[in-house]
């Protein structure tokens, strides 16, 4: 055999194999060190052979172990194989060094995670802390992510309705940055924690995400359901004008809307939650209605921002800590917004048969007492619940 050419045959050899085996992962375990020992359990007639050929050291049969010092196992195979053990092994992992690099890699990430905006945000600690803990930080450490470019997009949100491929161009450098992989899934769960809701479980939870985030996946997929909305200019307006004398509802998208400004022109807007009060309405005479559908698209705030600066705009969701979650939130944004029924009185009186509360409890700031009797009540109480409560307010 020439000198340096591993005996790969030993590698598989009956009574060299687990041996070898287990001297693989001690050099691996220490940076190559034959310091130590290595030893097989309940050795075969094979294993006690090699052994002694080793040691020189008699062992009799049916012994329960066998030891045998790394030092010796070099010395054996370089006289009589020529080549060390390493050499016998063949390519061996540096586990040492391994480990070493991921925790500088892992400093360099948590520095940049440091450097963000948010840093000192409760929901960012919260993220960050939720990853070390599930092992997704050394995921991303070992799998070589872009973290940077995660708090880059982190860092420039809010966004101001920004469609999703100008924004991923503008900040990364490709439109496409955001459309899939691990980059675009780790910021769709640092959004859920920042606004306290849910991971997504599809597309359209996904694009709500989003829209939250103020930057826009799809101006046809933004859309918003409305009832008895007239509206003045352009295309849209006729079309909204011509549906409300009708009664008949429609869907409006991001890009209808941003085809031509319009101007709403009522008094009032009242603002539903799920599409099944919408439904009722339309069978009654009903005042100006639109729907959220859940998590507000940036098609319902691009319409209501068509609405006039008198404009009421009475906003609802369902009484659990999502809605009124959602309720603060659009209270906060629009000045001439009040609570619709979102209340400790009507909350209690349809709490007693409510589904559980599920989720973190959230502050009702418009009136402090209904998160307190939510909280101990326990109860969610439905939109659809309320309906001929709802029903005769939009009449």
């Amino acid at each position: 055999m020439h000198p340096h050419s591993p005996p790969t045959d030993l590698l598989t050899a009956p009574g060299w194999q687990r041996l070898l085996a287990a001297a693989r992962r001690s050099l691996e375990r220490t940076g190559g060190s034959l310091e130590g020992t290595v030893s097989v359990a309940a050795p075969t007639d094979d294993e006690r052979l090699v052994v002694i050929g080793i040691t020189g050291i008699y062992r009799p049969a049916g012994v329960a172990r066998l030891t045998v010092r790394l030092a010796d196992l070099d010395a054996h195979l370089r006289a009589t194989h020529a080549n060390p053990l390493a050499a016998v092994l063949g390519p061996l992992r540096d586990r040492p060094g391994e480990r070493k690099h991921a925790e500088v890699k892992r400093d360099a990430l948590l520095s940049a995670a440091a450097d963000s905006r948010h840093a000192s945000s409760p929901w960012y600690e919260q993220w960050l802390e939720a990853m070390r803990r599930d092992g997704t930080l050394t995921r991303i450490v070992r799998s070589g992510i872009d973290f940077p470019a995660i708090v880059t997009v982190l860092d420039a949100l809010p966004a101001d309705e920004e469609p999703m491929p100008a924004f991923a161009e503008r900040l990364l450098g490709d439109t496409k940055a955001l459309a899939d992989g691990p980059v675009r899934g780790l910021i769709l769960r640092a959004l859920a924690v920042w606004h306290q809701v849910p991971m997504p479980a599809g597309a359209e939870e996904e694009r709500a995400l989003w829209d939250l985030a103020g930057v826009v996946p799809d101006d046809l997929a933004s859309q918003v359901l409305v009832l008895n909305v007239p509206a003045d200019g352009g295309l849209l307006g006729s079309w909204l004008t011509d549906a409300a004398a009708a009664g008949v509802p429609v869907r409006v998208t991001l890009h209808q809307l941003r085809l031509a400004p319009i101007t709403i022109n009522c008094a009032e807007l009242f603002v539903c939650e799920n599409p099944a009060v919408l439904r009722a309405a339309v069978a009654h005479t009903s005042r100006p209605l639109i729907c959220t559908e859940g998590v507000p698209s940036t098609a319902v705030h691009a319409l209501l921002r068509a609405a006039g600066p008198d404009t009421v705009i009475r906003w609802r969701n369902d009484l659990d800590w999502t809605g009124v979650r959602l309720t603060a939130a659009a209270l906060a944004r629009y000045p001439t917004a009040v609570s619709w029924r979102m209340d400790a009185a009507t909350y209690g009186a349809h709490a007693a048969t409510g589904v559980p509360l599920l989720g973190p409890p959230a502050a009702t700031p418009w009136e402090p007492a209904l998160a307190l009797r939510m909280a101990e009540t326990g109860r969610a109480v439905m939109e659809e619940r309320l309906l001929p409560l709802l029903l005769h307010d939009l009449s």
